[in-house]
């Protein structure tokens, strides 16, 4: 019988396969960036929840990495007379095994367990999760006299200076989590028969591989399942799965009648491998907003736990902008800023763009929410400043709309995002071109390693350069998807000393750009 781990008895939660292939064939596994950086952001609340639940350190931390099992164990029996915080103390019984992120000791005798979350809510598997752990940690011979969950508060404001009191906001959840202990040794049980069997192939891709928790083995069952040339998924809005149960699985066999116009608009194009193109809509729709016009684009940061003050947990906040202004005679400028200092780059952004975006021209986006959210926070954040940010939100035309409801090309698979439509409508472009940073995720990957202390100048260099292209790039395909839907075309030509844009910028070649 093998020791399963809590995080591999709630992958059996999630699918009994994903806990097979955990055990059996690790190798297999695929993390994405994003799961990455939430193990991440879970690691750095650990890290602070200890120094809130033990202000005075006399707590201990059992360390399994420089204990190593059974180590840890033994340790954590050792430690529990002392009477003293604990984090990480480890509990084992046949079969199963968890670590408590913190125990501490109540009167004489019992314990409060807490469990750290990043999250800025309790989450329904969370209690599966605290089950678990009690079940485990109270058969080890653990008396608890309650169970609680601490996670982000995301409206605290970080006041600066290291002081994260106030960071975490804590739940009991004693009584929920007492209303599961009955099913868990039966977890236990099933997902000990499913690890000593072989692989449950029975078990098809589905709603399960992204709840509660996108499953990094998804690839490797999706590719022994029959190939789909054109699945129900590239349906917009579409529940696919209620399909797929009924054995459809192919967008083309779905019945016409059960879609809306959009969903039938893509089921048309597919049918018939055509482009969508409602030209006369589309120019109709932008004619409102004459050149000159100003193209923008925003990258983020967001920190679970801040590190400016005056910031939130998980704020989005902008380090990177780029504004391509084309002009009525065709010419198109280009500024931009990024500031990898390490300091808040928010009010020197915000002052930046109000001068780069002018005072009357249409501000174009895709997907104006995101920008003019960002906006919003810079005017709450700096009043002196939130009547020409305001002005900027008022200004914003968003084209994802237009392109959304007036252009559909197969390949884009039932998305609008940019980089499905630019590859379609402007196929001389392609993100694919630009070295390095090529979508948000590596931007913001990109931004943190250029702000470490440790990081070397000249590999610092190197990721400004690939941040600005990067960023660059997104307001130029706005510049050329607009010429495509306004039927414009290209620029007539580039001006204030850039360089011809036909090709994907890859190089800082404007004199007008900033960066800090």
């Amino acid at each position: 019988m093998r020791d399963l781990s809590k995080s591999k008895l709630m992958a059996f939660r999630q699918c009994p396969r994903r806990l097979w292939l955990a055990v059996h064939a690790p190798e297999l596994e695929q993390t994405s960036a994003d799961t990455e950086a939430r193990f991440a952001a879970g690691y750095q609340v650990g890290d602070i929840a200890r120094t809130l639940y033990d202000p005075k350190g006399r707590g201990r931390l059992i360390d399994r990495d420089a204990l190593g099992f059974p180590a840890v164990f033994e340790a954590t029996q050792q430690a529990l007379p002392q009477r003293r915080p604990l984090f990480e103390a480890a509990f084992r019984l046949p079969g199963a095994l968890a670590l408590a992120d913190v125990l501490l000791p109540v009167g004489r005798s019992q314990w409060r367990m807490v469990e750290v979350k990043s999250s800025t809510s309790v989450k329904p598997q969370y209690l599966d999760d605290l089950a678990i752990q009690t079940f485990i940690a109270s058969r080890a011979g653990v008396s608890l006299a309650g169970v609680a969950l601490a996670h982000i508060d995301s409206r605290w404001v970080y006041p600066g200076g290291g002081d994260y009191r106030g960071l975490m906001h804590e739940v009991d959840l004693t009584g929920e989590v007492q209303e599961r202990l009955h099913a868990v040794p039966q977890w236990i049980a099933q997902a000990q028969a499913v690890v000593a069997g072989s692989e449950p192939t029975a078990i098809t891709t589905g709603a399960q591989c992204d709840n509660p928790y996108p499953c990094g083995f998804y690839e490797h069952c999706r590719s022994a399942e029959p190939a789909v040339e054109q699945p129900v998924q590239w349906l917009p809005r579409l529940r696919a799965q209620q399909w797929i149960e009924q054995g459809i699985v192919d967008l083309r066999d779905v019945p016409r009648a059960a879609l809306n116009p959009q969903q039938q608009r893509v089921q048309d194009c597919h049918k018939r491998g055509r482009v969508f193109f409602d030209r006369k809509g589309a120019a109709a729709d932008l004619a409102p907003y004459p050149l000159p016009a100003v193209f923008m684009d925003f990258e983020t940061i967001q920190f679970a736990v801040p590190i400016w003050a005056g910031t939130r947990p998980y704020q989005q906040i902008p380090f990177q902008y780029s504004v391509h202004r084309l002009h009525a005679d065709g010419t198109l400028a280009h500024r931009e800023f990024l500031d990898l200092s390490g300091s808040d780059p928010s009010r020197a952004f915000a002052e930046r763009l109000i001068r780069d975006c002018g005072k009357r021209e249409p501000v174009f986006v895709y997907n104006a929410a995101f920008e003019t959210a960002r906006l919003r926070e810079l005017s709450e954040r700096f009043a002196d400043l939130a009547k020409p940010l305001q002005g900027i939100v008022n200004r914003v035309v968003d084209l994802l709309p237009v392109a959304r409801e007036r252009y559909y090309h197969p390949s884009q698979q039932g998305s609008w995002s940019i980089k499905a439509v630019l590859p379609a409508a402007v196929p001389d472009l392609s993100y694919a071109d630009l070295d390095g940073v090529q979508d948000g995720g590596g931007a913001q990957a990109a931004f943190l390693e250029a702000i470490h202390p440790q990081t070397a100048e000249r590999r610092r260099s190197e990721l400004q350069r690939q941040l600005l292209a990067y960023c660059q790039l997104d307001t130029y395909a706005m510049v050329r998807l607009w010429g495509v839907l306004a039927g414009k075309g290209k620029p007539r030509r580039i001006g204030n000393g850039l360089s011809s844009m036909n090709k994907s910028p890859t190089k800082r070649t404007t004199n007008e750009a900033h960066s800090q």
